[in-house]
């Protein structure tokens, strides 16, 4: 049974920064590709990061490139999801996604990953 756990998500000033963090278990980290998604209130559920296998490649939303950088200690079976300069708009609850099983693939749509998280909130004020 795949469980994945997020947390860091708490309320921040906007300029702030924080870092998420999404541990894994019940299967073999290294071999998966991992996703951050985010859902406001009354929104889809949106891309905001993505890193495959290994740490080697990523992608990032254009919302947040530059300011959010994905990471992954497949030591640890944790990704994490660093935050820099939050924004008002940047509020919403933040869920880790995994799949196995995509070689090197990095993957950017969320009816892709087979695995989420509960998702932990992030409410940064103005």
């Amino acid at each position: 049974q795949v469980q994945l756990d997020e947390s860091g998500g708490r309320l921040v000033q906007a300029g702030g920064s924080l870092r998420l963090s999404c541990s894994a278990s019940g299967r073999t980290f290294s071999s998966n590709a991992m996703g951050w998604f985010r859902q406001a209130p009354g929104k889809e559920r949106d891309f905001v990061a993505a890193i495959n296998w290994n740490g080697g490649n990523t992608a990032y939303a254009d919302s947040v490139k530059g300011r959010f950088t994905i990471s992954r200690d497949n030591a640890k079976n944790t990704v994490y999801l660093q935050m820099n300069t939050l924004k008002p708009e940047d509020t919403a609850v933040y869920y880790c996604a995994a799949r196995w099983h995509v070689s090197q693939r990095l993957i950017t749509t969320s009816s892709e990953y087979e695995y989420w998280g509960q998702g932990t909130q992030v409410t940064v004020s103005s």
